[in-house]
């Protein structure tokens, strides 16, 4: 058993020097810390509507047409008669519901397609898989997402799929040139000596030094999710089933006209402070995994 798990032992340490160093300046980060701060609010806020705390009323018409804010409504009613910050609150939820999941799903579809053409270069899988990606990015982004969302529209999860299709690409191009650089470490040599196969190895010992690279790019994506759910929100082939940020804009547009402003300003203001944070958090997490300062 010590044998096997030996080659990985060295690197084992390093990676956690490494997170504790990595930890340590993103603590120092004052953009770093604010950012953190901001996600974490919103996604007490996110949990508050998930177990049922907060925003349960957002489809419930609770008021006449067009309230003004007030202590009823704090931020006032859109044309229903529906409370505006119930509907924003609830559509923290639709974010990170949307945000997390696509997030999770592409970087680890981008993982895996990048380790494998990363491992297996300059064979036919990694053309492949180069030439996949060469297609999915030759086509203009949201036309893509739009399309497939359209194709599958009436499916509820058409929107995620659609992103999860296209997001994978920068990942696995990421992770396959740290792959090909990796795979000529002594680490993997040792591996190899003592008989350990290529997909152990590679999963084992290869992907887990990868980790900076995945956190952010998570992070990235997550952002670009939310954003692209609200674009395809407004044009109605985004969230189907509940509310979002996405269809509070797009319901804005018929209320501006008529001097009504709190769905917009609700909206975009969310919108705003939450996609601030997590850029500012995922700066920070790009500063804090530079490889010439946190090399141990």
């Amino acid at each position: 058993m010590s044998n096997i798990t030996s080659p990985g032992t060295p690197e084992t340490s390093r990676q956690v020097g490494r997170s504790a160093l990595v930890w340590r300046r993103l603590r120092q980060s004052r953009t770093g810390m604010t950012g953190l701060v901001i996600v974490l609010v919103f996604l007490l806020i996110a949990l508050a509507a998930w177990t049922g705390l907060i925003g349960q009323e957002w489809s419930r018409v609770t008021g006449g047409r067009w309230e003004t804010p007030g202590a009823g409504h704090l931020m006032g009613t859109n044309m229903l008669g529906q409370d505006i910050l119930e509907r924003a609150v609830f559509s923290t939820r639709t974010a990170f519901q949307v945000g997390l999941l696509v997030a999770i799903l592409s970087t680890a579809l981008g993982a895996v397609m990048g380790a494998l053409a990363g491992w297996y270069s300059h064979s036919l899988l990694d053309e492949i898989v180069l030439w996949l990606k060469g297609v999915l990015d030759s086509i203009p982004f949201y036309l893509f997402v739009a399309a497939v969302a359209f194709a599958m529209k009436g499916n509820a999860w058409a929107m995620h799929i659609a992103m999860i299709a296209t997001f994978w690409t920068s990942t696995g191009r990421l992770v396959r040139g740290e792959v090909m650089r990796l795979k000529n470490r002594q680490f993997v040599e040792a591996a190899h000596s003592i008989g350990l196969p290529d997909y152990q190895i590679v999963f084992r010992h290869i992907l887990p030094n990868t980790m900076p690279i995945l956190l952010v790019q998570a992070s990235l994506v997550f952002v670009a999710a939310i954003k692209t759910e609200v674009i395809l929100s407004f044009l109605g082939l985004g969230v189907q089933d509940g509310v979002s940020w996405g269809l509070m804009l797009a319901e804005s547009t018929q209320e501006v006209v008529a001097g009504q402003f709190g769905n917009f300003i609700a909206a975009s203001g969310m919108l705003f402070l939450l996609l601030m944070g997590f850029n500012m958090l995922a700066d920070a997490f790009q500063d804090a995994f530079d490889a010439k300062d946190t090399v141990v």
